[in-house]
């Protein structure tokens, strides 16, 4: 088995990352080579994950003070309105008490 480090598709920055230009698909040279290439992609994609977390955790607090912030101008919104409401619905109900009155009037 070949290793990585003697592969012509390895290739070494001057600062020591390590990169392949390998393709799973046009150019691997032994199978296990095929194995590798999905554990560094694998590796690729939790780092990424990791870092999409690392994000979220940073943003947490901002949100969570954000939706304090929007249920606060909600909940005055809708007090503000309540009168409008309370005294539509009260005026409602007086109205459907007296026109029962004059469909029904005493005695019948």
């Amino acid at each position: 088995m070949i290793q990585c480090s003697e592969c012509e598709h390895f290739h070494r920055s001057p600062d020591g990352e390590v990169s392949f230009t390998c393709n799973p698909f046009h150019n691997i040279k032994e199978p296990q080579c095929l194995t590798k290439w999905q554990l560094i992609k694998l590796d690729t994609m939790v780092q990424a994950y990791q870092a999409t977390l690392r994000m979220y955790e940073r943003l947490a607090p901002l949100q969570e003070k954000m939706f304090r912030h929007m249920e606060r101008e909600i909940q005055e919104q809708e007090d503000a309105e309540n009168w409008k409401y309370s005294a539509y619905d009260d005026d409602d109900d007086d109205d459907s008490d007296s026109e029962e009155d004059e469909d029904h009037p005493e005695g019948f």
